[in-house]
This record gives C-alpha cells, sequence and structure tokens, in this order.
C-alpha cells in the first residue's frame, strides 16, 4: 500500500528560494503549499487545513508575518499540534527563543542548505505519530471524529449527542442522501418511539446552531437529507 504524501506549507517572500525549496521537497515526495506573503498563506490554511501536515514559515513576509501565522496555526482547530518550523535570517538568540514561546518547533537560519531544511522536516514528521485522519472539512466546518466534536472555524459548536450522530453520519458518507427511515435507525438505538418527525426536528436544529453554514445540509426532496453537493467537492 502506498502512503499518502505529507504536505507540507511553505511561507517563503523570495521567490526563488521558495521555488527552489518547493521543487527539492516535491522531488522527496511531498506535497507544497507555497504563499510568498502572509495574506495568501492564511488563504491556503482556510482552504487546506485538513490536509497539512507541517509549516516551514519565513518570519519576515509581508502583509502578516511568520510569527502572526504561527499564532494562527496554534489556535486552528485542526492545525494547532503540526510541527512548525522557523526558517529566517533573523539568527538573533532572542527572536530564536521568542519564535520557540510562540509554539515553533524548530529554528533555522538562513542560509541553510536544502537537505538541511529536508532533514529537519524528516525529524519533526517521525516524531508525530502515525494516525488516521481525525478530521473532515468542508467550508467553513471541521469535524473531529475523535474528540466528538464539530468546529466552525475556530469555533466549537456545541452539540447534542444525536446531532453529533447526525453531522458525522452526513460528513463521512458526502455522496449519500439518508432516507427519514435510515437516519432514525442510525440515531434511534434502541429506542423504538423515536418517528420520522423527530428527525426533522433535529435536522432543524442542527441547521440553527450551524448558522451562516447551516445550507451543508440538504433536503432532498422525496429523498430525504444529506450534504449539500453544490457546497462541497466530492
Amino acid at each position: 500500500m502506498t502512503l499518502p504524501k505529507h504536505t507540507i506549507l511553505l511561507v517563503e517572500d523570495e521567490v526563488e528560494p521558495a521555488e527552489m525549496l518547493a521543487n527539492f521537497l516535491e522531488m522527496s515526495d511531498y506535497n507544497l503549499l507555497v504563499a510568498h506573503n502572509g495574506k495568501k498563506a492564511l488563504e491556503l490554511i482556510e482552504k487546506n487545513a485538513s490536509d497539512i501536515h507541517l509549516a516551514v514559515l519565513d518570519i519576515m513576509v509581508p502583509h502578516v508575518n511568520g510569527k502572526e501565522i504561527c499564532r494562527v496555526i496554534r489556535k486552528h482547530p485542526v492545525l494547532s499540534d503540526i510541527p512548525v518550523i522557523f526558517l529566517t535570517a533573523k539568527d538573533k538568540e532572542k527572536d530564536e527563543i521568542e519564535g520557540l514561546e510562540l509554539g515553533a518547533d524548530d529554528y533555522i537560519s538562513k542560509p541553510a542548505s536544502l537537505k538541511l531544511v529536508k532533514a529537519h522536516i524528516e525529524s519533526l514528521l517521525r516524531r508525530q505519530q502515525p494516525q488516521n485522519s481525525k478530521w473532515i472539512q468542508y467550508g467553513n466546518l471541521y469535524l473531529d471524529t475523535s474528540g466528538k466534536d464539530l468546529y466552525q472555524k475556530e469555533t466549537r459548536i456545541e452539540l447534542t449527542s444525536t446531532e453529533y450522530g447526525l453531522i458525522e453520519l452526513f460528513f463521512q458518507n458526502p455522496k449519500r442522501v439518508y432516507t427519514r427511515q435510515e437516519i432514525l435507525e442510525h440515531i434511534g438505538g434502541d429506542d423504538r418511539f423515536v418517528f420520522d418527525r423527530t428527525v426533522d426536528v433535529h435536522i432543524k436544529n442542527l441547521r440553527l446552531k450551524m448558522g451562516d453554514d447551516s445550507d451543508m445540509i440538504k433536503t432532498y426532496r422525496g429523498m430525504g437529507y444529506g450534504l449539500n453537493r453544490d457546497k462541497i467537492v466530492l
């Protein structure tokens, strides 16, 4: 079985060095997401959070600097535990200490060889315990299947156990449309007194809690409920 590639977020404002490092890492079988400024980096984080395994950040990048990007990563519901490397020309001891205090795992001073950067990346990834991804992302919504939580961007949505069971069912099977009876069998357990209207009530409450993302759950007339295929990439 072929293991999935690791995806690295590389934030570097100098285009040529960024391309050289990205090409070198791609030849080593990594996927790269490259940003030359902080604004683009935050966009990549927003769109690809569930795919990113490690971040390499230059501190001195335009718009949003590497330190702020690191803060965003450490507060992010999906990315908070990924390794972060600062790769920067700032080499004073106080800068390194500040970077580590922000939550960075490593600090490499420029200029650094491509092989050295790769070695640091591989070392940090080896420390990460291999596991199946516990996160499923669609749009602004992140499902933590390990902690049994749903997040809207960085905000946790308070769900009942039944509501969580519903959203997990839809997220894990995004192409399926479920009839009310199928949903009842999933959420009813040993309770024989649940009825069709129960499903509609739970769906309504779930949509209310999802706010602006309520249309992620679609009513398929004459069929049932499922994820809105117009809102997700399948």
